[in-house]
């Protein structure tokens, strides 16, 4: 199901003498590594064709992205591609998938408030993307977290294999964080990398539990939606510090039990 990216690169030359090797730089190597093996303990990814992303510290025209052809348990620092908006690869070995080019390129470039951008067809999240009517219905604590920041692709348009399509699901996501992608799965956008893992991590699982109570075949009770909007704030003013300390926490596991992702 992955696709090669075969592209014309533009007519200038591509920067491959940038400083990209400073400490600030290789820790959002290190960051986007844990949270692509972290997300492969979970089973939040689908084989080798779901991407994670990040603007490169200092240079908000390039963006760090997995490369072409490896599991999300494979990946490490180094191995993670540094590539521009024309499709050029700047720094690393590899090239990236294609539909993770034309999503992830147009989003930063047509969004800048997005630092990272994560796609996957994570089990639970993506059944909700699936079914009629919206994917959140506010019934359990945990989908509050992202209250009002949801927008919902309602137009699957096959495989992102070009600009337009990528231009499209950017236009879509407009000012949200969280979009649920109809027939297809979910991205999750945020200022930086430890958000974006923290929102990926309970948006799959505010979708289990939900699909776990719609199992059961009783009515489920949403919350009261000044309620709900209350929670969300109290949840937004301390996601920054939250999501935080929960990257570390994925850094100190995986720093016992396979460090080797900093490599």
């Amino acid at each position: 199901m992955a696709h090669e990216l075969n592209i014309k690169k533009a007519s200038h030359t591509p920067r491959h003498n940038l400083p990209l090797d400073g400490e600030e730089i290789w820790q959002a190597r290190i960051d986007l590594a844990a949270c692509l093996r972290m997300a492969a303990r979970l089973g939040l990814e689908e084989g080798i064709c779901n991407h994670f992303s990040a603007v490169v510290p200092g240079h908000p025209d390039l963006f760090i992205v997995n490369r072409l052809g490896w599991a999300f348990q494979e990946a490490t620092a180094s191995s993670l591609l540094i590539c521009d908006f024309q499709g050029n690869v700047v720094a690393g070995d590899g090239v990236p998938e294609a539909t993770a080019f034309y999503i992830h390129a147009r989003l930063h470039k047509m969004s800048p408030r997005v630092g990272a951008a994560f796609h996957t067809h994570m089990p639970n999240a993506t059944a909700l993307s699936m079914v009629e009517g919206e994917p959140l219905v506010w019934a359990g604590q945990t989908a509050l977290k992202f209250y009002g920041r949801v927008a919902v692709d309602e137009n699957y348009n096959g495989l992102a294999l070009d600009q337009n399509e990528g231009d499209r699901i950017a236009s879509v996501l407009g000012d949200k964080d969280i979009l649920f992608m109809k027939n297809h799965g979910v991205m999750v956008c945020a200022p930086n990398i430890a958000e974006a893992w923290d929102d990926l991590y309970y948006l799959e699982r505010a979708a289990e539990v939900q699909l776990k109570a719609m199992g059961s075949g009783r009515r489920l009770v949403p919350v009261l939606p000044a309620v709900a909007a209350e929670a969300a704030r109290q949840m937004r003013e301390g996601d920054p510090d939250s999501a935080r300390m929960h990257l570390e926490s994925i850094r100190r596991v995986l720093d016992r039990q396979a460090p080797d992702y900093r490599n």
